[in-house]
């Protein structure tokens, strides 16, 4: 029925893109399917099958328009199977792609008029988003535009990620400054540069299980061998990491102990000193990733100082990212390393970007700097309790079936614990034809999942509709549990 369904559509619709100019935009998915009195799913079929005859395109949060004519000229396939041997097989999946569809992970786009629960990024209304703008444009008018930035990047942003560390520094320790800090675009190349400056092909690296799929992205791509740690709401075992790091020798171990992506768990100041005991012992590093500072929501954990920030024996290797707290088009991030372990991060960080765009450099440090980002800071915490509410209360009305293993007191993430009969893929692919974009957690496992997970993030967009997208969240997963 829905093949014909869509069939029809499919034709009522060249009928409609005959009649009109290229580019004109066509009615969005819940607009056809109301006015045909179809579901979404046939509605998307039917556009499937004019993408593939080339007579429309759709641009990824925009909508989908009739295709221009160089685009609708149909000329013989281009075919890349020669690519197949030159290639060879290939080492691994990526993180962020699932095990049978490699477009429905954290990386895929959202589709027009869906609900987007599966990315890491605050939406827009979370963002200084006016500061963000201004300081651009007056980037754009300075050097900053048509100069090269120092390798290790711009003195005056190297400085106020020193003394945004230094300012926690507890009396007797001695601060870090603007030397130890190298300029990152982005910390997710920060990861890459560690793993390779630390450590080498084939050896050990400790990750907490689950993690940031991003640091399981940079441990395939460097070829370390990933240790899973078991993690839980109030952080590892100590004793547990003790042993991992004895029996496996591994010099690095990757955490997260503010907020944690995806469980939201906060280590205690108990568990910060006792894994730092366990680090020294062992002679290895810790890379500290503080993506979350920014995105506290009750003041303890606000509170807590970084453990690189008391830590002056360069056993701390400190992560510190802006993309999400400014913008995702500020891809400006540092890393924080004291002694050799610091040049020679560097010297990675420099082969594989040269330095940071100093145009970005500058609008990052101009927002910095403004009462607008003070003022945005104070206020972040009661919107992102808003909205984690909304979802926390959605997902305890529609979806009993899951385990929400813990509230966060900050982040960005719900953690999800689903049936253990639950097929990850088909729930995804089967909420996305329902315009519920949501993501698996298998690839935030740095080796086997321990269940099926679901990580859901409470500061997208349009917090209004969380209750619609939970109950068809619900409903798709009842369905494929009969």
């Amino acid at each position: 029925m829905s093949d014909s369904s869509s069939s029809r559509l499919a034709a009522e619709l060249r009928t409609w893109i005959a009649g009109r100019a290229p580019g004109t935009r066509l009615p969005s998915t819940r607009t056809l399917a109301k006015e045909h009195g179809l579901g979404p799913v046939t509605v998307q079929e039917a556009l499937r099958s004019l993408t593939a005859d080339g007579l429309v395109e759709t641009r990824p949060g925009v909508g989908t328009f009739i295709a221009t004519a160089s685009e609708t000229r149909r000329v013989r396939p281009t075919d890349f199977s020669w690519q197949v041997g030159a290639l060879g097989e290939r080492a691994g999946r990526i993180p962020g792609e699932s095990r049978s569809t490699p477009a429905s992970g954290v990386l895929r786009p959202t589709p027009v008029d869906a609900v987007a629960l599966h990315n890491g990024y605050p939406g827009r209304d979370l963002l200084p988003e006016k500061a963000v703008r201004q300081a651009l444009g007056r980037a754009a008018r300075s050097d900053a535009a048509v100069t090269a930035a120092p390798r290790a990047g711009l003195q005056e942003l190297r400085h106020w990620f020193a003394q945004d560390l230094a300012t926690q520094t507890p009396p007797g320790v001695t601060p870090v400054t603007a030397t130890d800090v190298t300029v990152l675009p982005g910390t997710q190349s920060g990861l890459s540069a560690i793993f390779r400056a630390v450590t080498g092909p084939g050896e050990p690296v400790v990750l907490e299980s689950p993690t940031y799929w991003g640091a399981v992205l940079a441990g395939r791509q460097t070829g370390v061998r990933m240790v899973p740690l078991a993690t839980g709401p109030d952080g590892p075992d100590p004793t547990e990491l003790d042993r991992v790091l004895a029996r496996t020798g591994a010099r690095l171990f990757y955490a997260q102990p503010r907020f944690t992506n995806p469980t939201g768990a906060v280590w205690s100041p108990e568990t910060r000193s006792r894994i730092l005991e366990v680090v020294a012992r062992h002679g290895a590093f810790l890379v500290e990733d503080d993506w979350a500072k920014d995105f506290a929501i009750d003041g303890v954990a606000a509170s807590l100082p970084p453990m690189a920030a008391g830590d002056d024996s360069g056993r701390v290797i400190y992560l510190r990212s802006l993309s999400k707290s400014l913008s995702p088009a500020l891809r400006v991030g540092a890393v924080i390393a004291r002694g050799a372990v610091r040049e020679r991060i560097l010297g990675n960080v420099g082969a594989s970007s040269m330095y940071v765009s100093p145009l970005l450099q500058a609008a990052a440090l101009d927002v910095l700097g403004t009462p607008a980002w003070r003022s945005h800071l104070r206020t972040l915490p009661d919107r992102l309790a808003h909205r984690r509410d909304l979802l926390v209360t959605a997902v305890r009305m529609h979806l009993p079936e899951a385990e929400l293993t813990a509230v966060p007191t900050g982040g960005l993430n719900l953690w999800l614990r689903l049936p253990d009969a639950t097929d990850l893929d088909r729930l995804v692919a089967d909420c996305e034809a329902r315009d519920v974009v949501i993501a698996g957690g298998d690839d935030l496992f740095p080796s086997e999942p321990t269940g099926r997970f679901l990580r859901l993030n409470f500061a997208g967009p349009e917090p209004g509709r969380y209750g619609e997208a939970v109950r068809i969240l619900g409903e798709v997963l009842r369905a494929g549990l009969q």
